[in-house]
């Protein structure tokens, strides 16, 4: 990625959902197939950036959720990080 981050500096200030729908769009192109070889090249690179990016968001939204935890008598007690598993 260091190669094309100078490239798609844009992308870092993109909301989730901007990128998200850049990323869906470049998706569709793809898989039409009518796109030229250098012009899919070229935007499947700037795919990638965005999914890292996306995935990066994602992370950071998650180690935000926290669980609301309660006390026997059915007080809020606090919180603790959200485990999906769990």
């Amino acid at each position: 990625m260091a190669k094309t981050s100078a490239k798609h500096a844009d992308i870092k200030d993109m909301t989730f959902e901007r990128a998200l729908k850049e990323l869906e769009s470049i998706v569709n192109r793809l898989e039409r197939g009518d796109v030229e070889l250098e012009e899919s090249i070229t935007i499947y690179e700037r795919g990638e950036v965005l999914k890292e990016h996306c995935d990066r968001l994602l992370k950071q939204a998650e180690a935000k959720v926290e669980k609301l935890t309660f006390a026997a008598d059915g007080t809020p007690k606090g919180t603790e990080p959200f485990d999906p598993q769990s």
